[in-house]
């Protein structure tokens, strides 16, 4: 059954707060960690991000765990650690899209919003009509984003795509990890950085589309692969191959073109030495006791280093070892020659710089047991419209009568009639109440 709504006693969603994106309103169809990357950044920096869940279920990272939050009693809950990580700044409307009504819902809010994105598989949001060509339809000024692994075209566009299968085919694991000689393998990252990235590229993408409906007034679809972003950002060692056919090898820690550029050894374990320069290498001699080490043929220039890689690493390694990283830092820092720690991530969190520029955000969740959540901090810093967080990562519906009521203009009835049909979930605090 096809739902009617009129639209026009319809009210835009109310503005909590100012921000860069202040009154731009997206329906998030994705799910996982790209799209949700996309859509939380939008959400920081303003934007009243409408998130759709499957009814009951949630976005599939709520049940990668642990760990997950614990609630009041000391017991697992819902929310896991993966999916606090890229859903703040949002509103969840848990729908049944495998029915009519929550469909129309969906196309309801597409007619009055400015992003819409997406990662079903290839034709799965065609199938339920809300694909670029069925919502553009109702709102031609809708900008539109598809997230797949392999694109809408070529030979792999039906194949699922994973972080993990991205970085596989797109190169990257061949250039992560410790050389062969040394016993090394292809690595991943150790985050999903394809994800990561293809969220980054979506929200370029959506913005750089929104100047040009400025200018046009129209919107315009967007297609992007996991596999396309992760050949994007291969930057210097995939165009190292474009120039010369030679395929990059792994190096563990070092760079390719710049050398010492690496992790060492110092006396109580492995510290970074980042020599990007001719004058740092002859600083790091003179303060290392050997300044006439910078003047060996082999070594005196980067290119004459980097053709002569295991040599110098072997000379640098035998120097670091003699002192501490901490003495290395502090001979080294006011030199200019750049060496730093290798941080846990519970190290990187207490740094002081860290702390002074708001690595940890803090924010209040109605079932953690310590009352709040904590999430990692946008690390844009604007002068005049700052970043925001004005929401937690919402639970699977706690937000679907507020934006069926504020969004389209549902009375209390309507709404309670589509939660008994089961196209919409009103969230389980409210199941809870009503019970």
């Amino acid at each position: 059954m096809r739902l009617e709504f009129p639209l026009d006693n319809v009210s835009s969603a109310p503005q909590s707060s100012a921000g860069p994106l202040a009154g731009i309103l997206v329906l998030d169809m994705s799910r996982i960690l790209a799209g949700p990357t996309a859509t939380q950044l939008l959400g920081d920096l303003g934007a009243d991000i409408i998130k759709i869940e499957r009814a009951g279920v949630g976005d599939d990272t709520r049940r990668w765990g642990p760990p997950f939050v614990q609630d009041h009693e000391g017991k697992d809950t819902a929310e896991s650690a993966y999916y606090l990580a890229a859903n703040r700044n949002k509103r969840s409307l848990a729908l049944d899209l495998s029915t009519a009504e929550g469909q129309e819902i969906c196309r309801l809010i597409a007619a009055k919003a400015d992003f819409a994105i997406e990662n079903f598989k290839v034709g799965g949001a065609a199938r339920m009509g809300l694909d670029y060509a069925s919502l553009s339809a109702i709102n031609p000024r809708l900008i539109y984003a598809s997230i797949t692994g392999f694109g809408q075209t070529g030979p792999l566009a039906s194949r699922a795509g994973y972080d993990f299968m991205a970085q596989g085919r797109g190169g990257i694991m061949s250039v992560t990890g410790e050389r062969d000689d040394k016993g090394g393998t292809p690595q991943k990252v150790g985050v999903g950085i394809a994800d990561v990235m293809t969220g980054m590229y979506a929200t370029v993408a959506l913005l750089a589309a929104l100047e040009a409906r400025h200018q046009t007034g129209r919107g315009q679809y967007i297609d992007l692969s996991l596999f396309d972003c992760q050949l994007a950002w291969l930057v210097n060692q995939g165009t190292s191959h474009l120039m010369t056919g030679e395929t990059p090898t792994r190096l563990g820690n070092g760079h390719p073109t710049i050398v010492p550029y690496n992790a060492f050894e110092a006396s109580d374990g492995m510290f970074i030495l980042a020599i990007g320069n001719d004058g740092q290498f002859a600083k790091f001699c003179a303060a290392a006791g050997e300044p006439a080490l910078a003047h060996d043929p082999r070594f005196q220039t980067n290119r004459a280093r980097v053709e002569n890689r295991d040599a110098i690493e072997a000379e640098v390694n035998r120097l670091t070892r003699q002192k501490t990283a901490a003495e290395w830092s502090a001979i080294l820092d006011p030199l200019g020659v750049p060496t730093g720690p290798i941080n846990t991530i519970a190290q990187a969190f207490a740094e002081p710089q860290a702390e002074a520029r708001g690595a940890r955000v803090r924010q209040p969740h109605p079932i953690s047991a310590t009352g709040s959540v904590d999430t990692i901090g946008n690390p844009i810093k604007y002068s005049d419209t700052k970043v925001t967080y004005r929401r937690p990562p919402p639970m699977v519906g706690e937000h679907s009568r507020e934006v069926l009521r504020e969004i389209l203009g549902f009375d209390e009835a309507r709404i309670d009639a589509l939660a008994e049909a089961g196209a919409v979930d009103l969230g389980k605090a409210e199941r809870e109440a009503v019970s």
